[in-house]
C-alpha cells in the first residue's frame, strides 16, 4: 500500500466534511483547513435550507427563464433578484445561466448528471450519523410541495416528469385530504405533493461540525487557517500556502471552499465561472405553529422546516456580489410569507425575536458542480459550485473527489463535472 497520501481539504463544510470522512477511511493523513469553525455560523452549510433532497434533479435555469430577467432587474425584492450594481460582473455569469437551461434536452441532461450525484445520499447520510453519533439530527419525514390547486401542480410537469423518469413516486393530496395531512395550512393552498424520499437535518451546522469532529477522532487534523494559494515544483504540489505566509506541506488537496473556491482555482490554472447566490432565512424561535413535515411553498419557491433552532424559512436568490451588504427586506420577505402559509403565524410574528441570516451559494451557470482535477496539476482536485444542492450532493462529490485524489476507481464517471468544460 505505501505510505499515506498527505491530503489538505480546504474548506469544511459539507462536501469537505464528507471528503476527508472517505479520506481517512482509505487510510490517508488528512488536514482540513478552514478559518472558521466547521458548520459555524459564517458557513453555507450552517444556513441552507436543510433538506437532503434526492429528487433535486432540475436545475435553476429552464426554457423561457430569459424572458423573466428584466423582471429580475426590475423588481429588487423578488424571489430571483440581480443588484444593477452588479450586472455588468454577473453578465458573463448570466449569459451562460440562461443557455444552459435554454431547451429541454439540455436540462434532461443536466437531471441525469444531477441525478447521479445526488442518489442514495439518504443511505450516506445514516451511515455517517451513525458513525459519528449524530442520528438525533436526520429526519425522514418527506418533503411537501404545496400549490394553489392541481393547475398549478400541472404547470409545474418538468420538475415532476424527471422525477418519475428517475424512479421517484409521490403522494398527492387535494382539497381536504391535504389539510388534514398538514393540519393549519391556509385555505389559498388546495393541492400538495409529498415525496416521502427525502429528508432534512435539524441542524445542518452542527451535523457538518459532527463530521469533522469523527473524521478528527479517526486521526485528521483541523487548522483554523485560510489558504491563499499553492506551491507547485513542476506538475507537482508540494504545499498548500496560508494566509499570513505559513505553508502546510502535502501531497494533494481538495478545494472544497465554496465561493472561495474561484480564487483558489484561478492559481491553480482554472477560471471558473462561480457567482454567489445569496441566500437568506429567518428562524422563528418557539413557533405558534410546529409544521408536521418539510414544506415547499411553490408560490414562494422557500423551505419552510422545523429545526432545533426554532422553524427556519430559508429562500431567496440575489446576485449582487460576494462583498455587498445584506438586504434584511428580503429576510423580511420570508418571514411574511409564514402568515400567508400558516394563518395561526397572523400577527404573531415579533421581529425581535426573529434571527435572521445571508450565506453565499456558490452556484455555476450550468448546474452543476465542478469535480475534478486542476488544468495545472492533478495533485489538486475540485469538489465545488454545488448550488442549492450542497446537502443532497455532498456525500457523493466529497467520496468522488476523495478517490480522484487517491487514484481510486471514482464511484462514478467525472467527466460531466470538470471544470475544463468552462475554459
Amino acid at each position: 500500500m505505501g505510505e499515506p497520501l498527505r491530503v489538505v481539504v480546504i474548506g469544511a463544510g459539507i462536501v469537505g466534511a464528507f471528503a476527508a470522512r472517505a479520506l481517512v477511511r482509505d487510510g490517508q493523513s488528512v488536514t482540513i483547513v478552514d478559518p472558521g469553525p466547521p458548520g459555524g455560523r459564517q458557513a453555507t452549510s450552517y444556513g441552507n435550507g436543510a433538506w437532503i433532497l434526492e429528487s433535486s434533479l432540475l436545475p435553476v435555469s429552464v426554457p423561457g427563464l430569459w424572458r423573466q430577467v428584466p423582471g429580475y432587474l426590475a423588481d429588487p425584492l423578488g424571489p430571483f433578484a440581480i443588484r444593477w450594481s452588479h450586472l455588468w460582473r454577473a453578465a458573463p455569469w448570466l449569459v451562460r445561466f440562461v443557455a444552459a437551461g435554454s431547451t429541454v434536452a439540455k436540462v434532461e441532461k443536466t437531471a441525469a448528471a444531477r441525478y447521479a450525484l445526488t442518489r442514495g445520499a439518504l443511505g450516506h447520510y445514516r451511515e455517517e450519523a451513525a458513525a459519528c453519533g449524530l442520528c438525533d439530527l436526520l429526519r425522514t419525514d418527506g418533503l411537501l410541495s404545496i400549490y394553489r390547486d392541481r393547475a398549478d401542480f400541472e404547470a409545474d410537469a418538468l420538475a415532476w416528469t424527471l422525477r418519475a423518469r428517475y424512479g421517484f413516486s409521490w403522494q398527492e393530496l387535494e382539497g381536504g385530504e391535504l389539510h388534514e395531512f398538514e393540519p393549519g395550512l391556509s385555505a389559498d393552498y388546495g393541492f400538495g405533493a409529498h415525496l416521502a424520499s427525502d429528508a432534512n437535518l435539524t441542524d445542518p451546522g452542527a451535523f457538518v461540525a459532527g463530521l469533522v469532529e469523527g473524521a478528527c477522532r479517526d486521526g485528521a487534523r483541523l487548522e483554523t487557517l485560510r489558504a491563499t494559494g499553492f506551491r507547485f515544483e513542476g506538475d507537482r504540489l508540494r504545499a498548500v500556502e496560508t494566509e499570513g505566509g505559513g505553508e502546510i506541506a502535502c501531497d494533494r488537496a481538495l478545494v472544497t471552499a465554496g465561493i472561495h473556491s474561484r480564487m483558489l482555482a484561478r492559481q491553480a490554472g482554472d477560471r471558473v465561472p462561480l457567482e454567489t447566490e445569496r441566500g437568506y432565512h429567518v428562524v422563528v424561535p418557539d413557533p405558534v405553529h410546529v409544521p408536521r413535515h418539510p414544506i415547499m411553498p411553490m408560490d414562494g419557491k422557500m423551505a419552510i422546516t422545523m429545526t432545533r433552532a426554532g422553524l427556519r424559512v430559508a429562500g431567496q436568490v440575489e446576485l449582487a456580489g460576494y462583498e455587498a451588504e445584506p438586504d434584511w427586506r428580503r429576510a423580511d420577505i420570508l418571514a411574511g410569507y409564514l402568515p400567508r402559509v400558516f394563518p395561526a403565524f397572523a400577527g404573531r410574528m415579533d421581529g425581535a425575536r426573529i434571527d435572521r441570516w445571508m450565506g453565499h451559494r456558490p452556484s455555476t451557470p450550468d448546474g452543476l458542480p465542478c469535480i475534478g482535477p486542476s488544468r495545472r496539476s492533478r495533485d489538486v482536485v475540485y469538489s465545488f459550485g454545488h448550488g442549492h444542492s450542497g446537502l443532497a450532493m455532498g456525500p457523493i462529490s466529497g467520496r468522488l473527489a476523495a478517490e480522484l485524489s487517491t487514484g481510486r476507481p471514482p464511484v462514478i464517471d467525472p467527466e460531466p463535472y470538470g471544470a475544463q468544460r468552462f475554459a
